[in-house]
């Protein structure tokens, strides 16, 4: 055990004796339930902020199978520039995600995400009313400076106990990937009925009812207070900079996302101009392919997480989406060689995006966690803004197999990168209220708390309140972790 500049340091070998004795009897057993369940206003903040990122996502999204074939008609149009309006949300997104969740501290959350919420329903409806790609640039570059992902994970964070702040954010988690979905299925669709510049104004109606869901479903917190789990700090970027493991991470996401973006840059040429399908029955192979490739997805990620084969999958998947490019370059003319290519990325697209979230949680110490996630979620954007120019980019010079190319070249880059990462700890992060305590019994807490099974790891925080705490969740005994569990008299519980 250490003491550093306040914060108290404990350290214990993963499944050690237990040398705590846990409560028994009905009393025990409701304080374990109030401890392990979420509440019903936690359950209500969980729902109604992931509904509003999910509205935010399928804008973003839904212009992604189908804008390549649309921007042919704009004044201007060059590959690049294709590339370049499909990509460059990601970049105003990566400048102000982090500044405006910083200033969701200052001014408070909701009026920093109706903000967000506006200005990217101004970008929508710029971009619905251009008629050339400079037009659709601003617009989309408007769309990504509403960056409210900060400020909503910091609203969550506000809004749930630390004990059930990994599920809510779980939750948000799965309305994106649910978002993505629907958006690849429906943009082709909604093209057909309404066009793009359609789908344009939509976004912003769904920006606009993200306002409404703000302002009269989402809970309004007692205490809004920064959290150093969901918010990144400044003073700790260089730390996170410098750790090999989170920026072969970083990386990671990086590459994923210009993967994806790239090869959207040209598929909805490959299936209209090679594989002869009509934009608007381009929804029956994104259908298909994702719902099947969903479910797949899931015994992978099991296997990963329960069975502890994290490195052995994670390498696996990068493999399959290299290979998936390969069949893309190949065989980008034919219909049914698209559909196993797209089959295979998506199996591996969604173990990736399931397990590199889980692979930052396990890598980062526990109290930097929320800058090590804010800079793994700029990573992500700036992947997709180097995707989309990249991929316009060599579209006009090597056509659709060059894009192609450069992606699976890009993902043999991180199979070497991922090769070469260390065995993951299968530790979880886990936090628990402490409630107000001075330094002497800190030290006392971090001991105490060191020597429960399934403990690796303890930092306590003074000023936060909370222990920031690596636990193996296989070998946790969480009926002792309770009796350290402080509840405060003014937490709403609904």
């Amino acid at each position: 055990m250490c003491v550093c500049g306040g914060v108290v340091l404990g350290h214990a070998p993963v499944g050690g004796k237990n040398k705590v004795t846990a409560k028994t009897g009905s009393a025990a057993t409701a304080k374990m339930d109030a401890f392990d369940k979420m509440t019903p206003l936690e359950h209500k903040a969980a729902r109604s902020l992931a509904s509003i990122y999910s509205l935010r996502m399928l804008g973003l999204f839904m212009i992604l199978p189908v804008f390549s074939l649309y921007a042919d008609e704009l004044e201007g149009v060059t590959p690049f520039l294709i590339g370049v309006a499909i990509g460059v949300y990601g970049l105003t997104q990566a400048a102000f995600q982090i500044p405006m969740g910083m200033l969701s501290d200052r001014i408070g959350r909701k009026p920093v995400i109706a903000a967000g919420l506006l200005i990217f329903a101004l970008g929508s409806v710029v971009a619905a009313m251009a008629d050339s790609m400079t037009g659709v640039i601003i617009g989309r570059a408007l769309q990504g400076s509403g960056a409210i992902a900060a400020a909503i994970m910091a609203l969550a964070a506000d809004l749930t106990r630390e004990e059930q702040r990994v599920k809510v954010m779980a939750t948000i988690g799965v309305s994106i990937g649910l978002s993505f979905a629907v958006a690849l299925v429906g943009g082709p669709i909604l093209d057909a009925w309404i066009g793009v510049d359609g789908i344009f104004w939509l976004t912003a109606v769904l920006a606009i009812g993200g306002i409404f869901v703000l302002y009269h479903i989402v809970p309004t917190p007692a205490v809004s207070k920064f959290h150093r789990d969901a918010e990144p700090i400044p003073e700790q970027f260089k730390v996170v900079l410098r750790d090999p493991e989170l920026l072969r991470l970083d990386a990671g996401i990086f590459i994923l996302h210009m993967v994806l973006t790239s090869s959207f840059v040209v598929l909805p040429f490959a299936l209209r101009d090679y594989a002869g399908l009509a934009i608007i029955d381009h929804w029956w192979v994104y259908l298909p392919v994702l719902v099947i490739s969903m479910i797949i997805m899931i015994p992978f990620v099991i296997v990963a997480e329960k069975h502890r084969k994290m490195k052995s999958v994670f390498i696996g998947s990068v493999a399959v989406l290299a290979l998936a490019e390969m069949l893309l370059m190949i065989g980008y003319h034919s219909l049914p060689m698209i559909f196993v290519a797209l089959f295979l990325f998506f199996i591996a697209f969604n173990v990736l995006e399931a397990t590199l979230p889980s692979l930052i949680a396990k890598t980062a110490p526990p109290h930097i966690k929320g800058t090590a996630m804010g800079v793994y979620s700029s990573a992500q954007f700036l992947g997709a803004f180097v995707g989309g120019i990249s991929g316009g980019m060599i579209y006009g010079g090597f056509g659709l197999g060059g894009v192609f190319m450069f992606a699976m070249l890009g993902l043999l880059l991180w199979l070497f990168l991922a090769i070469t990462m260390k065995n993951p700890r299968y530790l979880a992060t886990f936090m628990i209220h402490i409630g107000p305590i001075d330094e002497q019994r800190s030290k006392q807490l971090v001991k105490e708390i060191t020597a429960i099974t399934g403990v690796a790891e303890v930092i306590i925080i003074a000023e936060d309140e909370i222990a920031y705490l690596k636990v193996d969740n296989h070998a946790l005994n969480k009926e002792d972790l309770i009796r350290f569990h402080y509840v405060a008299p003014n937490v709403p519980t609904a």
